[in-house]
């Protein structure tokens, strides 16, 4: 059986029919719209999942306080892996043991006081 070429997803290189008629084409500016056009891409959320671990990174680093947003990212964090490797709900709970664990080892030497639950 002969084997086919994986065909890539989405629209011919180049191709402008999002810039000039996609649904976001008119809340994004130019730059906004050339990021878009990038991102198409742009397979899985395995980017997403490493641009939300820079961000908590720098959230902890710059806004310890910050609590709620600390657990709103920690929170769509493991829903994102969650995601990207469909685990099952044992898993999600060693996952959410984890994540918590990490966060008090990076919260509490911050003096960060944890009395939040993640979901």
């Amino acid at each position: 059986m002969p084997t086919e070429a994986k065909k890539k997803r989405g629209a011919p290189k180049g191709n402008q029919n999002a810039r000039k008629h996609g649904f976001y084409s008119k809340v994004l500016d130019e730059a906004e719209r050339l990021d878009f056009e990038l991102a198409q891409g742009v397979e899985g959320i395995d980017d997403e999942i490493t641009l939300l671990r820079v961000k908590i990174k720098s959230i902890l680093e710059n806004d310890s306080g910050n609590i709620n947003l600390i657990m709103q990212a920690t929170n769509t964090l493991a829903r994102l892996v969650k995601t990207r490797y469909n685990i099952t709900k044992e898993q999600k709970k060693g996952l959410k043991e984890a994540i918590g664990n990490v966060l008090r080892d990076i919260a509490l030497p911050l003096g960060i006081g944890i009395g939040a639950t993640i979901k």
